[in-house]
């Protein structure tokens, strides 16, 4: 999906994840994170993000969970992460990294919920009265009133498979009443997602019907005389994309794939956040007049479309690579491989680029540290959930 913009916008990423893989530092099925591009990308979303009054909450999962890099991210001024999932949320704090929004798409177990308390998250989001229920009679045990917001959604709104959830929007008056008989929660926001959409045909990236929802679902509260603190406006945020959130009102947005680069705008290499990661594997076999690489690292919706092929034997020029197209994937499948059009040598490295979930993978992770300034430094290699293996398998 990203080829295009990787050779565009990061060509030192591609030559130095390839001699990693030629020194046997790296394995296949290992994402390269350029650290200082990362970087570069969170000082740029800042930037932008303080221009319009926005709150920034730094989103892990699509590089790991990756403690190291998120504390580096955390240096630049970001006040801490949104946890997607519960897992997510426990493995950072774990790591002494601050909790500020947890609960989105992945609601807090119900005993989990006591020791989310203490980490004093900034704001939980709930998608049911009875789960509010749950945080007010813990967090009361506690001596505390932990600050909520509500998922909210109507019938027409825009869902994806397995992340259904929220209060009807007709329900909203329901729900205040509710919410104020408990002593333990108090609502001071509202969430939805996806709130934004990349538009194929006009090549951009829109409002989607449930970003209405959520600015409707906002008037409705200020109707009921309740001032929330926090307008949570989730998907797709990027330096093109804050100040269209800023003018629906939106306070609080959660930078993700912008951080890598690989936001949908991204494809042709023509925005402010430049590519930062890449995947590597290498071709393991042929069949029926194609090659497979190994994989491990695919994800259901990356649109990955084609890949790099560097010569098994002489990987050392750049220019000497093939960019090949990738063949579809049956589905459903396990990834043990990934087909590529066309016979390549066994052994060959093979670079691509596409939307990525590593935290949904099998996959390595290496950081690697001084890429632009062309004194590259490995600084670990971590597993997909965060945690640290080793500093490289060439020993």
């Amino acid at each position: 999906m990203f080829i295009n913009a990787l050779k565009k916008q990061n060509p030192k990423l591609i030559e130095v994840a390839k001699s990693l893989w030629q020194q046997g530092v790296i394995l296949p099925d290992t994402y390269v994170i350029d650290v200082d591009q990362v970087l570069n990308n969170g000082r740029h979303l800042l930037q932008t993000a303080k221009q319009y009054g926005i709150q920034l909450y730094l989103m892990t999962k699509q590089f790991g969970r990756n403690p190291w890099l998120t504390k580096k991210l955390i240096e630049l001024g970001y006040p801490g992460v949104v946890a997607v999932d519960f897992k997510e949320a426990y493995s950072l704090s774990q790591h002494d990294i601050p909790l500020c929004h947890i609960g989105h798409l992945v609601q807090t177990p119900t005993h989990l919920i006591k020791t989310m308390l203490k980490r004093n998250p900034e704001i939980i989001t709930v998608f049911s009265i009875e789960k509010a229920q749950a945080i007010s009679d813990t967090a009361e045990k506690l001596g505390c009133v932990q600050p909520i917001m509500l998922k909210v959604f109507t019938q027409r709104d825009i869902s994806f498979t397995c992340q259904e959830a929220g209060i009807p929007f007709d329900e909203i008056d329901t729900a205040v009443d509710a919410l104020k008989q408990m002593p333990g929660v108090k609502l001071c926001g509202l969430t939805h997602f996806p709130c934004l959409a990349w538009n194929e045909q006009y090549q951009t990236t829109l409002p989607t019907v449930n970003l209405q929802t959520l600015i409707r679902a906002r008037n409705k509260l200020a109707q009921l005389g309740i001032s929330l603190s926090q307008i949570n406006a989730p998907s797709a945020t990027s330096s093109s994309t804050i100040p269209l959130l800023a003018k629906y009102g939106a306070t609080h947005l959660e930078p993700g794939h912008a951080l890598t680069g690989t936001i949908p705008a991204n494809a042709i290499g023509r925005e402010p956040e430049h590519i930062a990661m890449v995947y590597v594997s290498e071709i393991s076999h042929h069949y029926d007049g194609n090659s497979y690489c190994y994989g491990g690292g695919y994800y259901k919706r990356s649109h990955m479309k084609h890949a790099l092929v560097f010569p098994a034997k002489n990987p050392e020029h750049n220019s000497s690579y093939k960019t090949v197209r990738i063949l579809r994937l049956g589905e459903p499948c396990i990834d043990y491989h990934l087909p590529l059009a066309g016979p390549h040598p066994i052994g060959s490295p093979v670079i691509m680029c596409f939307r990525a979930q590593v935290f949904v993978t099998r996959s390595d992770v290496a950081l690697i540290s001084g890429i632009q300034s062309g004194e590259p430094k490995l600084e670990g290699i971590y597993d997909s959930q965060g945690n640290w293996k080793n500093n490289g398998y060439a020993q």
